[in-house]
């Protein structure tokens, strides 16, 4: 008896957590269900017939992996989360209370006030004390619209085109693009997406969509600009604003550079296994020479001009400096 209740016991474990799994991606396949349910195939075969039996919609692709989708209008079962889930949920609500996304502030004060009701007394505690010490700058970054950042992280997970009117710095354009993901500044959203008619990755100010954007087809995802989406979004804000840009081509892999460079006012290109174009923003070229020289490999300069010209009257300068 006590084996038999152990085995139900687990299996609905399983199920809830089968579950869990359908809602945070669109699309698996029956061999990473099991993988992450530490079963075999046909186990998560039967636990899927099981779903459907108690109600739920869950759609099966078909061929050899075995795909599956938790289909629209699935009534799920109330929110299961661990300790530290539930005090990020908490933390992450209080935080949106005052953050950038315009229209949820009252909306996550609701949710908040429901989901102390529930939480044990010792993550409460943790909960306030984290909130009772820290303090929220005012926020100046323009607000955006929750249901246009919803629409776009759908897309992302989904591989959707999207289109959207954008009013960007050239004037109002209408934008085709391959979106990748979205990055937060604690000031602004940015979508980083694939300009389908530009041919080149761009990076879209997400309070510059003018409405909700409109879907496309699905499309196969391209190998990304970066691995690491937030540092080349940084870079790329940071090289934009400066009056003057040098160009130049590293003699070193792009490892190497971006490792020296860090996070400064730069936009990195791999050429090839050996080469990397590097792109920096400065408020005077005078600034560039010394900066460059700091990162210890050779380069060459594409451009402008006017920078070619200073490193041959710094060189000359220090020529004469260290003397014969």
């Amino acid at each position: 008896m006590a084996g038999r209740l152990r085995l139900m016991l687990e299996t609905s474990a399983r199920l809830l957590k089968l579950l869990s799994l359908l809602q945070v991606r669109r699309d698996w396949t029956g061999a990473d269900l099991a993988r992450r349910l530490g079963v075999d195939v046909r186990t998560v075969r039967r636990d899927v017939d099981k779903l459907r039996t108690l109600g739920y919609p869950v759609n099966a692709a078909p061929g050899v992996s075995g795909g599956y989708q938790l289909g629209a209008g699935a009534e799920l079962p109330p929110l299961l989360l661990d300790d530290d889930e539930a005090v990020a949920v908490a933390v992450g609500l209080r935080t949106a209370a005052n953050g950038s996304v315009a229209g949820i502030e009252e909306t996550s004060v609701r949710a908040l006030a429901k989901l102390e009701q529930v939480l044990p007394s010792r993550l409460r505690r943790r909960v306030n004390a984290l909130q009772a010490h820290t303090v929220a700058l005012p926020t100046r970054g323009a607000q955006v619209d929750a249901s246009t950042l919803t629409a776009i992280a759908i897309a992302c997970r989904d591989h959707q085109r999207l289109r959207f009117p954008y009013a960007g710095r050239d004037g109002d354009t209408r934008r085709h693009v391959e979106p990748l993901g979205l990055a937060h500044t604690g000031r602004r959203w940015y979508l980083v997406a694939w300009d389908v008619d530009k041919a080149d990755w761009r990076t879209f100010r997400v309070d510059r969509i003018e409405g909700e954007p409109s879907l496309g087809a699905r499309f196969t995802p391209r190998e990304p600009p970066a691995e690491d989406l937030a540092a080349y979004v940084a870079r790329r804000l940071s090289v934009a604003p400066h009056q003057h840009l040098a160009r130049l081509i590293m003699h070193a892999p792009y490892d190497v550079v971006a490792a020296r460079t860090a996070y400064g006012p730069i936009d990195l290109e791999r050429i090839d296994d050996e080469r990397t174009r590097l792109t920096v923003g400065a408020a005077a070229l005078e600034d560039v020479g010394p900066w460059i020289a700091m990162i210890g490999v050779d380069f060459e300069v594409e451009g402008p001009e006017e920078l070619r010209q200073h490193l041959r009257a710094t060189a000359e300068r220090l020529l004469r400096a260290a003397g014969p």
